[in-house]
């Protein structure tokens, strides 16, 4: 009988963690990276609709300035030479196309209100939109829905173009919020962490909804449920997840 071969010692495994940039610039160019990388993923996952929808990342140089893509311009192709650089009141302060001001002032106030939030999500995703035409909250009958348990809001009521502020404040110290009548918005200590909270509710909503319309969802116990968040309901679990969507995205750029 052959020897059972030894276990690799831990040390000697490779884990990803979110890097460290001690320069602004490399901070910078890293956020743009991503924020061009995560609307790539978006196109690919159909989470766009015309005009609609936008991802911001603040600049980790300039204050209440944020990068977000340009008006007009097909999720799938935008890079990060196509981003637009963007002050708090909607102006362009490097690019060469205009804004969605009216879009962009919900993440210019979601951006003021939660200072810690590098990047603030708000697009068209189907079952999230689906969701939010029955104003309900994401609900625990899944593992992967707990991320989300007591962790998010619901905005219940129709919020147009100039309720920046209010919206701003029913996220309050959440990740996620459901916008009655429009959808998701999530946000994230990085770029990778809101994208992936985004695409991990948009999939909870899918799940929420086929289950109900199959039979009566059975919900995870609240022990359970809190149990679950405060293991997998962290940003860096979020990053942890988000690299295998990184990783098909930055193999076709």
């Amino acid at each position: 009988m052959p020897d059972q071969p030894e276990p690799v010692p831990v040390d000697r495994l490779r884990f990803e963690m979110p890097p460290v940039h001690e320069d602004p610039a490399a901070e910078r160019a890293h956020r743009k990276e991503r924020l061009a990388g995560a609307l790539r993923l978006f196109a690919s996952l159909g989470y766009e609709d015309g005009v609609a929808g936008h991802v911001t990342a603040r600049d980790p140089e300039f204050e209440d300035c944020y990068w977000v893509n340009p008006f007009g311009r097909a999720f799938a192709g935008i890079g990060p030479r196509d981003l637009l650089l963007v002050d708090g009141d909607g102006r362009v302060v490097h690019g060469e196309r205009r804004v969605n001001q009216m879009a962009f002032a919900v993440h210019a106030a979601v951006h003021r209100a939660r200072p810690e939030a590098v990047a603030v999500v708000r697009t068209q995703a189907p079952y999230g939109r689906a969701l939010a035409c029955l104003g309900e909250l994401l609900a625990p009958v899944t593992h992967e829905a707990c991320a989300f348990y007591g962790d998010h809001a619901l905005l219940d009521e129709y919020a147009g173009a100039d309720d920046a502020g209010r919206i701003a404040r029913a996220l309050g110290p959440y990740k996620a919020l459901i916008l009655r009548h429009h959808g998701l918005l999530t946000v994230g200590t990085s770029v990778d962490a809101a994208a992936w909270w985004f695409v991990a509710a948009e999939r909870a909503a899918q799940v929420q909804l086929i289950a109900r319309a199959a039979g009566k969802p059975v919900p995870i116990e609240h022990r359970d449920a809190v149990a679950t968040h405060e293991r997998f309901g962290g940003d860096l679990a979020a990053w942890v997840s988000f690299q295998p969507l990184w990783q098909t995205v930055a193999s076709t750029s």
